[in-house]
């Protein structure tokens, strides 16, 4: 039985995207981190978790974001299971909703990207809403960030959608 699991599963395919992930992993921690236009962090993770799931389905989509979402907990110390819990959430939605309504586009990839970047900053907002009290300026911050946020996921998008086609 494990040798016929070993035999389904593309080892090209998973090195790839797992180099694609790490890569990811560190222009967040050593390029994005750093670009701050008003005062504000752009995320490239969901957006990569949205592709993912886009390209790779319900299976193997969330299986590459929980791995993705574990070594991103490890970089941002505020959070602790944010991301991988997050992360492969996000994917599977994107699996279902390019499954079964939308196409495998650049236009409706950005769409999934900005729902997915909505989605990370609003409940980042929540979650720091539950420590303090409300502000507009936190529905501000969670709109920038998710502005800001669009070209990264902008670049999210052609590998997978290359490799997908392979």
């Amino acid at each position: 039985m494990m040798k016929d699991l070993l035999e389904k599963i593309d080892l090209n395919k998973v090195l790839r995207y797992l180099l694609f992930m790490f890569l990811t992993l560190m222009a967040q921690n050593m390029v994005f981190s750093h670009i701050r236009p008003m005062n504000v962090c752009p995320l490239a993770l969901p957006a990569v978790s949205a592709a993912l799931g886009m390209f790779e389905g319900a299976t193997w989509g969330p299986l590459f974001s929980l791995l993705m979402g574990y070594f991103a907990d490890m970089s941002f110390v505020e959070n602790r299971v944010f991301f991988l819990i997050l992360l492969p959430v996000l994917s599977l939605l994107s699996a279902f909703i390019s499954q079964f309504f939308i196409n495998r586009r650049f236009f409706a990839f950005m769409g999934l990207a900005l729902l997915a970047l909505l989605i990370t900053a609003l409940l980042q907002m929540l979650k720091t809403l539950a420590g303090d009290a409300w502000s507009l300026e936190m529905l501000k911050v969670a709109l920038l960030q998710t502005l800001f946020s669009l070209p990264a996921a902008a670049l999210a998008y052609p590998l997978p959608a290359k490799w997908s086609r392979e």
